[in-house]
C-alpha cells in the first residue's frame, strides 16, 4: 500500500572537533531515517561509523544543491524521513541546507531540529565579551576593498560581532579590522574549538594581528574572530578623533586627514570620514 504520511527532514547538529561531543538523540536520529544528506560524504563516512551508524549517504553541497533539492523532498514526500548534516557544527550556519529546508516547508514537510555543536556560539560563550547581544557575519568577502567595505559597515555597531574566517586570510583580515575598528578594541581568536590544538587569545586588535602574523601556528586550522561592539570606550575615542580629524582637515584632504586622525587616535576612520577614497 502507498505511504500517504509524509517524511521528516532532521537538521541535525554534528561535532565541530571533538567526536564525543554528539548527542545521544543525534545518533539515534541518524540511525532511524532513510537517508542521510551530508556536505561532504567522505569527511562525514568515518564520524558516522565511530557512532555505529550505517545509514546511507548522498551528497548534498553548494555546488549540487539547487539540483539535489528537488528528489530528495520526493522522497521526503513518498514518506522517507532524511537527515541534513554538515561537515561540522549546526547545518545551515555558513553552511549548505537553506535550499533543501526551504523547499521541504513550502512542500509541507516537518522540519525538526536536533541541536548541538555551532563554532560560533561555542567561542562567544568563552570569549569574554558582551552575549546579551551579538551579530554573526559569517565570513567576510575575500576581496580587500569589499572586506573592508563591509567591516566599515559594522564599525559603529553596537552588538559583539562574531566571524569566520579561513587560515589563510587570517592575517588579512585581522590587519583589516584592527585599521578599521580601531588599534584597541577588544578581539578575541577561538582556533580549532574542541581539538587538539584549540586556543583561544582575546587581546586588543593590534596586539591580535601582531600574535598571528608572528605565530603560524595561529593561521592554521578553523578559525573564529569575536570583536567587541561599539561601547563608551570606542565613542570617546570617536569624539577624540573628529576633533583631531577637524584640525588635521584644515591642512590636509579630508581622506587623508581622516586617515591620519584615526592612526592617532585609534578611532575608526569610517566613523570620521565617509568617504571610502584614500585622497
Amino acid at each position: 500500500m502507498p505511504n500517504n504520511e509524509k517524511g521528516c527532514l532532521w537538521v541535525v547538529a554534528t561535532p565541530i572537533g571533538h567526536r564525543d561531543d554528539m548527542s545521544l538523540r543525534a545518533i539515534e536520529i541518524l540511525r532511524s531515517v532513510a537517508l542521510i544528506a551530508a556536505e561532504d560524504t567522505r569527511h562525514s563516512r568515518p564520524m558516522l561509523l565511530q557512532h555505529n551508524v550505517g545509514t546511507p549517504l548522498v551528497a548534498l553541497h553548494e555546488h549540487n544543491e539547487r539540483e539535489a533539492v528537488a528528489s530528495l523532498v520526493r522522497r521526503l514526500e513518498h514518506g522517507e524521513s532524511i537527515a541534513l548534516i554538515s561537515d561540522a557544527g549546526t547545518p545551515l550556519i555558513s553552511d549548505p541546507g537553506f535550499r533543501l529546508v526551504r523547499a521541504a516547508r513550502e512542500a509541507g514537510i516537518r522540519c525538526m531540529p536536533v541541536p548541538g555543536a555551532c563554532a560560533a556560539i561555542a567561542a562567544l560563550s568563552v570569549a569574554g565579551l558582551p552575549s546579551d547581544r551579538f551579530v554573526f557575519e559569517g565570513f567576510l568577502p575575500p576581496k580587500t576593498a569589499a572586506r573592508r567595505s563591509r567591516l566599515e559597515e559594522l564599525a559603529g555597531d553596537p552588538r559583539t560581532l562574531i566571524f569566520y574566517e579561513s587560515s589563510h586570510r587570517i592575517v588579512e583580515s585581522l590587519a583589516d579590522m584592527r585599521d578599521v575598528f580601531g588599534a584597541e578594541r577588544e578581539a578575541v581568536l577561538a582556533r580549532e574549538l574542541t581539538k587538539m590544538f584549540e586556543t583561544v587569545i582575546g587581546e586588543p586588535l593590534s596586539q591580535l594581528a601582531a600574535r598571528v602574523v608572528s605565530d603560524p601556528d595561529q593561521q592554521r586550522g578553523e578559525c573564529v574572530i569575536l570583536v567587541a561592539g561599539r561601547g563608551e570606550e570606542t565613542d570617546a575615542k570617536v569624539a577624540e578623533g573628529q576633533r583631531v580629524f577637524a584640525i588635521l582637515r584644515d591642512e590636509l584632504p579630508p581622506a587623508k586627514a581622516a586617515k591620519l586622525a584615526a592612526a592617532i587616535t585609534g578611532a575608526p576612520r569610517k566613523l570620521l570620514y565617509g568617504d571610502k577614497g584614500e585622497g
